[in-house]
């Protein structure tokens, strides 16, 4: 009988972190909710890009260390963005409830995903970084440095007996012709 209560607490000790950690962010969403009614519409928008960011924490932590693509952070400029990459980031859409991934390019910024849910955009960067490893591997596999040729070549030692030849050759023909010039000087 002393085991099935100590069990159960123990049992119910291991579930409270997770119904703790869930509550909280039951709380902070709807203090967000809150706080967008009110007048402080900035602090709203960075208290849920800091649910979405906790929301990723998951992913990120899949990351193997040797990829450095990615720097995950809350940026607190005029326009909250939780960066993805130095491209890519999250920020809040004019109604300041609705999350907008989006990725600058070249041509302008693309919009690859708005939600209002975080599942939907932590799929959403999950994809987009998936496809960045996948092109980040393919670029390292496309610039390797082939190894050279193991098949050695044969070394040409025939130049130097040229010229050699051509020298002597050339020293008799001028000497030829001195002693010819000479003998018909006389």
């Amino acid at each position: 009988m002393s085991d099935a209560p100590n069990t159960g607490s123990q049992a119910a000790s291991e579930t409270r972190p997770i119904r703790l950690r869930d509550a909280l962010r039951q709380a902070r969403i709807e203090a967000a909710d809150r706080t967008g009614v009110v007048v402080d519409l900035r602090d709203a928008e960075v208290a849920r890009l800091e649910i979405l960011n906790e929301a990723l924490d998951p992913l990120f932590a899949q990351i193997p260390d040797t990829v450095d693509l990615f720097d995950r952070g809350i940026s607190q400029g005029e326009t909250p963005r939780l960066w993805i990459d130095v491209v890519a980031h999250v920020l809040m859409g004019r109604d300041k409830r609705i999350y907008r991934f989006v990725q600058d390019t070249r041509y302008g910024r693309k919009v690859l995903t708005e939600s209002h849910d975080v599942p939907v955009i932590v799929k959403a960067v999950t994809d987009y970084i998936a496809r960045r490893m996948v092109e980040r591997e393919q670029a390292l596999v496309s610039t390797e440095v082939p190894e050279p040729e193991v098949e050695a070549k044969p070394r040409r030692r025939g130049g130097f007996w040229t010229f050699v030849l051509g020298f002597i050759v050339g020293a008799a023909a001028l000497f030829a012709f001195a002693l010819y010039a000479a003998l018909h000087n006389l």
